[in-house]
């Protein structure tokens, strides 16, 4: 039996645009045609929970023909102070919504919170690919790395990362999978700042001591925070707002999404490959 490939947002730094990165890839591989699950685990604060919820609004009055929907649950964490309890209850919630998802659909898109929890590892640890937005900026770096303030030399990974090459452990235990890791720089200046010269020097040396690759990431465009409220992406205009006027901006945006999925290099369901 065929199983979904899990792309899985994280990052434990607050703000770097998972939930706006996991929407666009979400609408992305609909739009190739492409069964499409999603879950939540940052189910308190629910961003992506309410991004699909004004989507399907949306597709109310536009038509799923119009705008496709994926399939998606929120998956929130135990209610019980007893730590142990916690996590049997977590972990059978995480199932149950990972086993259904995973066996039904082409991809699984899971958005994790922007701190460590169980339920964040849990999705980590199920990552085929593994998704960190990370904001142009030293202050969002300290999740990856601890860094020589005079000469910005690698002292030592930084807590997220270590999270990362635990969930790299458990995958392999699991069933000897492997996870491929992509950080995906987001708000570049398109100025040639001396930050943003600084910023790719350290990654470059980073993603060769802890494993991961780069993709292009997202530029701080008001058009991201605007759709959100009608459940839309960038890649849904044309058919939900064909009379809007895009502007170069909007087109540049629309490209960025699409560079970032190519970058990803998802590989093909076995389900609709051996069908093709």
């Amino acid at each position: 039996m065929s199983r979904a490939h899990v792309i899985v947002l994280g990052n434990e730094k607050g703000g770097s645009g998972k939930s706006t990165t996991a929407m666009h890839l979400v609408v992305a591989l609909l739009r190739q045609g492409y069964r499409v699950g999603s879950i939540d685990l940052d189910a308190r604060q629910g961003t992506l929970t309410r991004y699909a919820a004004n989507r399907s609004a949306r597709a109310i009055v536009l038509g799923a023909d119009r705008l496709p929907l994926p399939t998606h649950v929120p998956v929130a964490r135990a209610e019980t102070t007893d730590l142990a309890a916690a996590a049997v209850e977590e972990r059978r919630r995480f199932e149950a919504a990972f086993d259904e998802l995973a066996a039904t659909q082409d991809y699984l898109v899971i958005d994790c919170a922007g701190s460590d929890n169980f339920l964040g590892r849990l999705g980590h640890a199920h990552a085929d690919t593994l998704v960190t937005p990370l904001n142009d900026s030293f202050v969002d770096l300290d999740v990856l790395a601890l860094l020589d303030p005079e000469t910005l030399a690698i002292q030592r990974p930084g807590a997220y990362a270590e999270l990362v090459w635990e969930s790299r452990k458990q995958r392999a235990l699991r069933d000897r999978g492997s996870i491929d890791w992509i950080v995906m720089r987001n708000r570049l200046s398109a100025l040639d700042a001396r930050n943003k010269r600084e910023m790719g020097h350290v990654l470059e040396k980073l993603s060769k001591r802890i494993g991961f690759r780069f993709a292009p990431g997202f530029s701080e465009r008001v058009i991201f925070r605007e759709l959100f409220l009608k459940g839309l992406t960038l890649l849904d205009l044309a058919e939900a707002e064909p009379a809007r006027q895009l502007k170069l901006s909007h087109v540049a945006a629309r490209q960025e999404v699409r560079m970032l999925l190519e970058a990803l290099k998802l590989p093909q369901p076995q389900a609709l490959a051996s069908a093709s």
